[in-house]
């Protein structure tokens, strides 16, 4: 593979089992290159591009828990993505951050305009499930292309399919330029799953027929493991090497006593 960056495709049937064979896989395959993160003495990252189908991403166990973050850290996330609870906090000209996501898709300025493009999508899905132009971006290039820390998410996609009864799923595709394999990319898929099932709803709700949360694709040009927290890694992979897969993931019940200390939090610096 000199030269070349590999490509991998994982499948699995739940977000956890599918997170997992693809940060493995990476260990094992990926390409050893250098980053511009790195400091003096880090080994090379492992990288490939990454493909990850998960057939039911809301069927449980939804949570796996090696994710290197705590279950409080992963609603307000999740919070973050699809309420914006933190959008607020945009603020470049004090060194503060450049965006958020939810900020991007919800609330994408352009031309002194500022456009929803999620109930855009949902707008058009309702009219034509088969389109092919429900999409939002979160790339701008007048910001992005010399930021420091520009957006990994890049496009999301999103198109109705009737099942065997004629009824409508919602599939969805993200496509990512960077993502941290191991430190980010669970955090990311369980926000914007849960993304893809408030679209779903507000589909049913426009169209006076329930829609059932499809396939989620996920497409990641650049999918890492940094040289830099090899060492923590390894916690990870003696994780899995020990743990049966029930040992290993959670279901939402579990986490739901967690995600509530989280709101509680985050109504507290509302007040």
């Amino acid at each position: 593979m000199y030269g070349n960056i590999p490509v991998f495709q994982v499948t699995g049937k739940t977000i956890p089992e599918t997170w997992e064979k693809a940060v493995l896989l990476t260990w094992e395959k990926g390409i050893r290159i250098r980053t511009e993160y790195d400091k003096p003495g880090d080994p090379e990252s492992r990288d490939c591009t990454m493909v990850m189908v998960i057939e039911e991403p809301m069927s449980e166990p939804r949570i796996h828990r090696a994710f290197p973050g705590g279950l409080e850290d992963l609603e307000i996330y999740r919070q973050e993505v699809v309420d914006g609870v933190h959008d607020s906090w945009i603020n470049p000209a004090e060194g503060k951050w450049t965006y958020t996501y939810h900020q991007r898709l919800f609330d994408y300025e352009i031309s002194g305009k500022k456009v929803d493009q999620i109930t855009l999508m949902i707008d058009r899905l309702a009219k034509s499930g088969h389109t092919r132009r429900a999409q939002a971006i979160t790339w701008n290039p007048a910001t992005d292309a010399e930021s420091d820390d520009p957006p990994c998410l890049q496009r999301v996609f999103c198109r109705l399919c009737p099942d065997e009864k004629s009824d409508p799923v919602l599939n969805m595709n993200l496509h990512w330029r960077s993502r941290d394999a191991y430190k980010a990319a669970f955090m990311n898929i369980f926000a914007l799953t849960d993304l893809q099932r408030i679209i779903a709803q507000r589909i049913s709700e426009k169209i006076n027929k329930k829609v059932r949360v499809g396939r989620y694709v996920d497409i990641s040009d650049s999918f890492h493991i940094y040289g830099s927290y090899y060492s923590e890694f390894k916690g990870f992979l003696d994780t899995v090497k020990k743990r049966s897969f029930e040992e290993r993931t959670w279901n939402t019940e579990f986490a739901e006593p967690f995600f509530e200390i989280a709101r509680q939090k985050l109504a507290e610096e509302k007040s």
